[in-house]
């Protein structure tokens, strides 16, 4: 299996594990959302150190990847909290949507600063899925003319800048595992001056969720940094849209939400889109 086939499994993978996340923060109420995003990379951060300590890879970084380290800390921290905001202030289906620009955003900062350039076949693919997309979450006509808008696009963003560092601190040759703890421990210490002083108290069903929603982002991270590791942004990013699918199958599972024929449409021209680009990068592949 060549490395882009691994990266289409791993961002599929990514995709179910981030919708699953979504619906146990959804089930785990009235939080605030900086307390979520802490139990959210938390958990990936005792996953990441026991990972390490296993593999015996230890814990020293090179100082030529600290930089990219320190950038895809920054931006990947700013990405969920820009995130958790827009969905605690918006409405579910229009940050979602926000949410889902980030691909875009690690096609345009791989071209620009990994020299990645897409061809036209992907950059009709992923216009084809995002308009699908908007089939399925159907946002309102005005959803960027607020600040809270203006976040959510703020995190997608900021995540789509984040995998774009992943990518390049693979060609670099760190570790996944390396990657998480460092991002994760960044991300936990930096809310913690806030938690100290807000932090609400939580129920014991409300802990076991949020530990759930933890467990699902950690496999979210690892998978989704091994997707970059392993394939360009421009070859997998439009997998990454296979989550709208996830999401309506869980939310009908756990949440009793059943998709109306807007968003059957929405997922039939997403898993359409998909299909189209695997097809030209797999005949791209045996042409070379």
């Amino acid at each position: 299996m060549n490395n882009t086939k691994k990266g289409m499994i791993y961002i599929i993978l990514a995709a179910f594990f981030f919708a699953a996340m979504n619906v146990f923060v959804k089930l785990a109420g009235d939080i605030p959302s900086i307390q979520k995003s802490f139990f959210r990379n938390l958990i990936a951060a005792f996953f990441a150190f026991g990972i390490l300590v296993k593999n015996k890879e230890g814990f020293k970084y090179h100082r030529k990847d600290l930089k990219m380290l320190l950038l895809r800390s920054i931006f990947g921290t700013l990405g969920i909290l820009c995130n958790f905001y827009a969905v605690d202030h918006l409405l579910v289906s229009d940050a979602s949507m926000l949410n889902k620009l980030s691909p875009f955003f690690v096609i345009i900062c791989s071209s620009l600063f990994l020299k990645e350039k897409a061809t036209t076949v992907q950059k009709i693919s992923i216009i084809i899925a995002f308009i699908g997309s908007l089939f399925v979450i159907k946002p309102s006509l005005n959803i960027l003319n607020n600040i809270n808008s203006l976040i959510g696009v703020l995190g997608a963003l900021g995540a789509g800048i984040a995998y774009t560092c992943v990518r390049q601190l693979g060609k670099q040759g760190v570790s996944g595992p390396k990657i998480v703890f460092f991002f994760s421990c960044f991300s936990c210490l930096s809310v913690v001056p806030y938690l100290i002083f807000n932090y609400q108290p939580m129920t014991l069903s409300q802990t076991a969720i949020l530990i759930c929603a933890g467990l699902m982002a950690a496999g979210g991270q690892f998978a989704i940094t091994a997707a970059y590791n392993n394939a360009a942004g421009k070859d997998i990013s439009i997998f990454d849209y296979s989550q709208i699918v996830f999401a309506a199958i869980l939310g009908f599972v756990f949440l009793n939400q059943i998709p109306d024929l807007m968003s059957i449409i929405g997922y039939v021209i997403i898993i359409l889109a998909a299909l189209f680009s695997y097809l030209y990068q797999r005949r791209k592949t045996v042409e070379l």
